[in-house]
């Protein structure tokens, strides 16, 4: 009863995450691009940090130095320009378009894990990846549809995000969570000031109170996301993430007329699947890695 009510519990963290990540893109594009795609993700991450401020106080390694220092930084870059190109993309294609190419990410992370970590491309792993692309392919449609300028930069985004994210996956075997979370906050703040102050353009206090919102959303949805790999495995909490496709197509159909079609659905669910295939052969092979290691298996 406990593990099954966990489950439960980490699904409604899960959908708690994925309402909130809606929320953030639906004020996103609200804002349009009125504000640089830089300066708006720039004032996002810095009311970030005001809001994480406590943190600070209890960080294991408040000012990190040496090859530490350069994995934040690094990760701060890869982040930060991710950002900004969703940003960018969430200003000029339909919300449902930008989530959809979004669930590409763990795909490249796959990827990145291979080429980076010396992880084995196995033949499920290809056979993923494979279906991925081809739902990638199906939402855009090369050929019979011009592929947009803000799709092309969501696209780009997604092996940004997932080179963050295996960065965060190293930084975790020695630092803690809280630690990796901050440092994000800032390094992401400082890379992206430059990019900010290039084409500064003075923001609305109406635009400032949206951004600050945004960032109350998004910290709060990361804290949701946290909660929700810790109380159930990722093959239960995955298949949970392609609601947001559907919040985020309604959000766009009641609040900007964004009309989605058939075949958004059809790539979604297929990097959806593909995604959770993944996770799941993973999750077995850690498990049996587990009970060899426990019963003394060499």
């Amino acid at each position: 009863m406990l593990k099954e009510n966990n489950t439960l519990v980490g699904i409604g963290w899960m959908l708690t995450s994925g309402l909130l990540f809606v929320c953030v893109t639906g004020i996103v594009r609200h804002l349009g691009s009125n504000l640089p795609a830089a300066e708006a993700a720039f004032l996002r991450y810095a009311f970030g940090l005001v809001l994480i401020a406590p943190v600070f106080f209890r960080l294991k390694n408040p000012i990190p130095a040496g090859a530490l220092l350069k994995l934040y930084f690094w990760r701060g870059m890869l982040h930060g320009l991710g950002v900004i190109l969703w940003f960018y993309a969430m200003a000029r294609i339909p919300i449902a378009d930008v989530t959809a190419i979004g669930y590409t990410t763990p795909i490249f992370i796959t990827i990145g894990a291979a080429v980076f970590l010396g992880e084995r491309l196995r033949a499920h792993r290809i056979a993923a990846l494979a279906a991925a692309f081809v739902g990638m392919l199906v939402i855009l449609r090369p050929g019979l549809e011009t592929i947009k300028i803000g799709a092309w930069a969501q696209i780009a985004a997604a092996p940004l995000f997932a080179g963050s994210l295996l960065l965060a996956k190293h930084l975790s075997d020695t630092e803690r969570p809280a630690d990796v979370v901050a440092m994000l906050s800032v390094f992401c703040t400082l890379v992206l000031l430059p990019f900010a102050l290039w084409e500064w353009k003075t923001p609305t206090g109406t635009e400032l109170a949206w951004l600050f919102l945004t960032s109350v959303f998004a910290t709060t949805g990361h804290y949701a996301l946290t909660k929700a790999f810790a109380a159930a495995p990722i093959t239960v909490t995955q298949p949970v993430t392609f609601l947001q496709l559907i919040w985020a197509t309604l959000l766009g159909v009641v609040l900007f007329d964004e009309q989605p079609d058939t075949w958004l659905f059809v790539g979604g669910a297929i990097i959806v699947g593909a995604v959770t295939y993944i996770a799941h052969r993973e999750t077995v092979a850690a498990r049996r890695r587990r009970d060899a290691t426990a019963r003394g298996d060499t």
